[in-house]
C-alpha cells in the first residue's frame, strides 16, 4: 500500500530539522526497514508544511513495529521539538491523506502498455506540437 501524510514543522526550526535528516541514524534507518517501510521520503514546504510518503504491507502494522523500538523512541523524543504540534510524538501527529489517484493503478486497470520509447516520443511530438502553436 501506498500511505501519504503531513504534518508541520515549526518554520523557524526547519534548517535544523533539514539537517538532522540528512544523516538519520543507521539503526533508525535499519529499524525502519525492518519495520516494512519501503520508498520513504519527505517533503518539506518553505511554510513548514511536511509531506510523507511510503510504501509498505500494512501501514498500522508497520507503524506499531516502530513503536516498539527503542530507536525510534529516542528519534521522536529528539525530533518533538521541532513539529508545530509538540505535545503529541511527531509519529503519531501525522494526519494520513487518501489517496485519489494513481498513474500506474489506471494504466493497469484500463489495460494500456507503456514503454520507454512510446512516451519519450509521445513527450517529444506534444512539446514539439506547443512550441509551435507558441509561435
Amino acid at each position: 500500500m501506498r500511505v501519504c501524510f503531513r504534518s508541520s514543522v515549526q518554520p523557524e526550526l526547519m534548517a535544523e530539522y533539514k539537517q538532522r535528516h540528512s544523516a538519520v541514524w543507521p539503526e533508525m534507518l535499519s529499524a525502519l526497514k525492518n519495520a516494512g517501510w519501503s520508498n520513504y521520503s519527505l517533503f518539506l514546504a518553505p511554510d513548514g508544511q511536511l509531506i510523507g510518503y511510503l510504501e509498505c504491507e500494512d501501514y498500522e502494522a508497520a507503524q506499531a513495529r516502530m513503536a516498539v523500538t527503542e530507536v525510534n523512541a529516542r528519534w521522536q523524543a529528539e525530533m518533538a521539538t521541532l513539529f508545530a504540534d509538540s505535545d503529541v510524538p511527531p509519529d503519531q501527529g501525522f494526519e494520513v491523506i487518501e489517496e485519489v489517484f494513481n498513474l500506474e493503478d489506471q494504466l493497469a486497470a484500463a489495460g494500456v502498455v507503456t514503454d520507454a520509447t512510446s512516451a519519450a516520443h509521445i513527450d517529444k511530438d506534444s512539446a514539439h506540437e506547443y512550441q509551435k502553436e507558441q509561435a
